[in-house]
């Protein structure tokens, strides 16, 4: 019953629970970024090198059956050996393009918690020679 019980203290633990909806929030980001990258940046590509579909760029490595259509599903299906590079080229810019916003989400985070810091911080004490003309201005200010 230990290890059950030791187990529960863990599972609700604030930080278990942050980091499973971070995961869940990072899934459902990666597959917006999935579609960024396919449906809009990598034709956006394509058109500017001469309309090329990025994930049907591959080689054959093999030999291919009678029947089998030469496009990069078909041949998957077939089990035909394909060095695809398109879908290496697309699953690269994915992951530069999420690396990139999570740069700029972690730049920002730091930049509000030195402003964070900055309000915390009490404010500096005044200097002894302020401090004592303005004791001196005072006390001229009583005597008239």
């Amino acid at each position: 019953m230990g290890i059950l019980q030791d187990f529960k203290t863990f599972a609700v633990k604030g930080s278990v629970i942050d980091l499973a909806v971070g995961v869940m929030i990072g899934g459902a980001f990666g597959k917006i970024v999935d579609s960024l990258v396919s449906d809009i940046l990598m034709p956006l590509i394509g058109l500017l090198f001469g309309k090329l579909e990025f994930s049907n760029l591959f080689i054959i490595l093999g030999n291919v059956p009678a029947g089998v259509a030469p496009t990069l599903a078909e041949l998957k299906k077939a089990g035909v050996p394909v060095f695809a590079y398109g879908n290496f080229l697309t699953v690269t810019v994915n992951f530069l393009i999420l690396a990139f916003i999570v740069f700029l989400m972690i730049k920002q985070i730091n930049r509000l918690r030195h402003n964070e810091n900055a309000e915390l911080k009490p404010p500096a004490s005044t200097p002894e020679d302020i401090v004592l003309l303005r004791e001196i201005r005072d006390s001229l200010a009583r005597k008239h």
